[in-house]
């Protein structure tokens, strides 16, 4: 993944799930290739743009949209219709490039529905990548308990909590969980939102979340974030936040998000990347339910392919 604007006038090179791939934009409009000339296996993000075509930096094969080489400079006559780049799916969507390693996947289905409309404002925000495992840092974000320990005083304050409600909802191919409450206690909590009526966290499979934050008028902020594989030690998080509209300049508003939630983004980079490097250090995860953890079941589930039977659990009281 990418956001729209880093991939411009030049190839622009990602890594998914440990395959490096070039995104790049020609006659055809966007596309993306595995990272590698069919001849030398050269990195074609390493090339050019020339003519609607890219164009490899070491002997100058030119390929088309499609992958089809067009042209091998001092081979005029060559049949070149073996010679092809290797596609993979591609798709943009409100700002944000979305790929998958098989060429036939439609990225458009099981986009999560954003809030649309002059009403709202929007950012993205590509985060630096963490040294993680995709599930733990999903199973984080879920997970509402160790805010009152690992963002003590920013979220929630761990000596102050308040009793919650809590309802999950599973559907065949994901779940929400719906909380009851008012505004956290931590100072952030606070300053960013206003008062809360609810919240709710939704997976969307493989590798989304969705937050939602509401007061007693409707929507004060929704996160939505995709959890990107460079490889299989490594994630890199993609954010769209959505915002009501207010008097102030969104560029503002989107500042101050930003001074918020950076240390609260770092405090769980560390600690995912505890996590990642004992679960490795003990040659894999051991992991044991407690009585709060309702959904990391569920999750792990999802994750590897399974499916949910559709029903609604709770609601349970608990203590945040």
């Amino acid at each position: 993944m990418a956001l729209s604007g880093q991939v411009a006038k030049r190839p622009y090179a990602v890594k998914v799930a440990g395959v490096p791939v070039v995104l790049w934009r020609g006659r055809e409009g966007l596309r993306a290739f595995r990272d590698r000339c069919p001849h030398r296996n050269y990195p074609l993000s390493a090339g050019r743009i020339e003519d609607g075509r890219l164009v490899c930096a070491y002997h100058g094969w030119a390929f088309t949209g499609e992958g089809a080489c067009a042209a091998v400079p001092g081979c005029a006559t060559a049949d070149l219709s073996r010679l092809k780049a290797e596609r993979v799916a591609v798709a943009e969507w409100q700002g944000m490039i979305f790929v998958s390693l098989k060429p036939e996947d439609r990225l458009s289905d099981g986009l999560p529905d954003i809030p649309q409309g002059h009403d709202y404002d929007h950012f993205w925000w590509a985060m630096k990548p963490q040294r993680a495992r995709v599930f733990d840092a999903l199973d984080n974000v879920l997970d509402p308990f160790h805010t009152n320990f690992i963002h003590d005083g920013l979220i929630r304050v761990k000596h102050r909590r308040q009793r919650v409600e809590q309802t999950i909802e599973t559907f065949e191919n994901g779940f929400e969980a719906t909380y009851i409450q008012n505004t956290d206690y931590g100072w952030m909590s606070r300053a960013l939102e206003g008062e809360r009526a609810r919240s709710r966290g939704r997976y969307i499979p493989p590798v989304a979340f969705q937050g939602r934050w509401e007061g007693r008028k409707g929507l004060n902020l929704c996160v939505t974030i995709w959890f990107v594989p460079e490889d299989e030690h490594t994630v890199q998080p993609m954010a769209r936040f959505t915002t009501l509209k207010s008097k102030g300049p969104a560029w503002l508003k989107q500042v101050m998000i930003r001074l918020f939630l950076f240390q609260v983004i770092q405090q769980d980079a560390d600690a995912l990347t505890k996590l990642h490097d004992n679960i490795a250090a003990f040659g894999g995860p051991q992991f044991h339910a407690g009585p709060g953890d309702r959904v990391s079941d569920k999750l792990m589930r999802l994750y590897n392919g399974g499916k949910l039977v559709p029903e609604v659990l709770g609601p349970y009281h608990i203590e945040l």
